[in-house]
């Protein structure tokens, strides 16, 4: 009688009682996985637990400082394997600033398209006439990156990622910043790749972004590997609870100081007022005939898909738009190019959005972040008060982050950084709030806090708020009205 042969699978990497470190921090210590051929893997953990540095480490860009990771097949190699992460967004930002610096004094250079970006990134040869669009992206291909929105950039850098064909593929947050189409068609597309062998290693913070053709999880707690095996196995375990959600209790918002509040404050009842706003980039129409109004504590939510025109809405209103200029755009009552400077107008508005989180690296403490917001200031250049100290350590307690006031805003990850600015935006009491998707990369845990901080600021304070988001679970009660920007173009 024949013995039935068991399958074995190809070891692919190996990690053996490694410790990693980012800047001065050890993280991660004694870590062992094994990943094998055929196999696609999601990491789970709270924000700051590690979850990105271990999945860099595979790419070879975090130091291994003990322990060793083993490369088993040369298809494990550093240069042939994919990665998609906000970090990667970050660096990509940073040289097209760099470039722009260069280009304004002396000439030199110019910020690439969409398309040269990806042909420089694609490896192997890759070309985008040999790859199919499954997000969308041939239409922006001739625009600079810097004018897409935070759903546009995602889509462009996942196919940057799918183009050289890597065996592995390592995509951090990709569903951040997508449209809930958009995050049909990468789910399907990703598991195409899963299907005709593509490996993935997939790290979330949602339990249902987890695709059926994951077959193993990692999930990381208190700063170490808690759990790592099969679907089935992990996916039954209690150590699941914390993504489920467990209810939030806030402590009560803390109270705005009179030298922290604008000196300025007017009566005007109407906070923004857009008559047939009108926005184009070249020959792309973004926003037409656009008509709308907030009024001093109403509470408005901003929905419609990517490129639909909400981050340009959103820079009409901050001023980092110039065509506000161009258009009837009246902001506390006066219209947008009536004597009134941008700080002045900025002095009266808390902002928090995936833009301005890439624009603010500055290696400043946690606090400093927190009070530069009394300033509009990305770092922080004057002198404070005791009592305005203490108050960003209240919104740090409100946050959960007052034992990291001291830490470099820059060592935060990518989820704490965001609970970070969303004290810097509340610290002055501002009249208007906007927040563009407050709770990208936010685990369940800070999800729910941030939801339940913006309900009792939309119920028990003066201030208005404007809220972007492409999760309908996230339409938090106090929403009283909705502005659906699409196809149709109207409000």
């Amino acid at each position: 009688m024949k013995q039935k042969r068991k399958r074995t699978e190809t070891r692919f990497i190996t990690l053996k009682d490694v410790t990693l470190r980012k800047r001065d921090a050890f993280l991660l210590p004694g870590t062992f996985w094994k990943i094998r051929t055929g196999q696609n893997w999601a990491i789970l953990g709270e924000n700051g637990s590690g979850k990105s540095v271990l999945a860099r480490s595979l790419k070879g860009d975090v130091p291994i400082v003990r322990g060793e990771l083993i490369r088993h097949v040369p298809e494990a190699a550093v240069g042939g394997i994919g990665y998609l992460s906000f970090e990667l967004l970050e660096e990509i930002l940073l040289r097209e600033d760099r470039f722009e610096d260069a280009h304004a004094f002396s000439g030199w250079g110019r910020t690439l398209t969409t398309g040269e970006m990806l042909e420089i990134g694609a490896e192997n040869g890759a070309c985008m006439d040999s790859f199919d669009d499954i997000l969308g992206i041939r239409p922006l291909l001739d625009r600079s990156i810097r004018v897409l929105s935070n759903g546009e950039i995602r889509k462009v850098l996942i196919t940057r990622a799918l183009l050289s064909r890597p065996k592995l593929l390592i995509l951090d947050e990709p569903f951040a910043g997508l449209d809930t189409a958009s995050r049909e068609s990468l789910a399907q597309a990703i598991s195409v790749l899963m299907a005709k062998g593509t490996q993935i290693i997939l790290i979330t913070q949602r339990l249902e972004e987890i695709l059926p053709g994951i077959s193993h999880v990692l999930i990381i707690r208190e700063g170490r590997v808690a759990k790592a095996g099969s679907r089935e196995e992990v996916m039954k375990a209690d150590i699941l609870k914390p993504f489920s959600g467990s209810g939030i209790s806030l402590p009560p918002l803390p109270r705005p100081i009179p030298e922290s509040l604008p000196k300025a404050r007017q009566t005007a009842d109407l906070l923004v007022e857009m008559k047939n706003v009108h926005v184009a980039f070249g020959k792309v129409t973004v926003l037409d005939r656009l008509t709308w109004s907030v009024r001093r504590g109403e509470n408005w939510a901003v929905v419609g898909p990517n490129g639909s025109g909400k981050t340009t809405l959103l820079a009409l209103i901050t001023g980092d738009n110039l065509q506000v200029y161009a258009n009837d755009v009246r902001l506390f009552g006066h219209k947008r190019g009536g004597g009134e400077s941008i700080w002045e107008i900025r002095q009266r508005i808390g902002l928090v959005s995936p833009e301005l989180q890439l624009r603010y690296r500055k290696p400043v403490s946690v606090r400093e972040v927190v009070l530069s917001g009394l300033f509009d200031s990305i770092g922080l250049y004057r002198n404070v008060s005791a009592d305005q100290k203490a108050l960003a350590d209240s919104w740090l307690a409100c946050i959960g982050m007052k034992d990291r006031s001291e830490r470099p805003f820059n060592l935060l990850s990518y989820g704490e950084k965001r609970l970070v600015l969303i004290a810097r935006a509340m610290i002055k009491s501002p009249e208007l709030l906007i927040l563009d998707e407050p709770c990208q990369g936010l685990d369940r845990s800070n999800r729910e806090m941030v939801l339940a901080l913006m309900e009792e600021i939309g119920r028990q304070s003066s201030t208005g708020m404007i809220y972007v988001t492409h999760h309908e679970t996230e339409m938090i009660p106090c929403i009283q009205h909705v502005l659906k920007l699409g196809e149709e173009r109207q409000a």
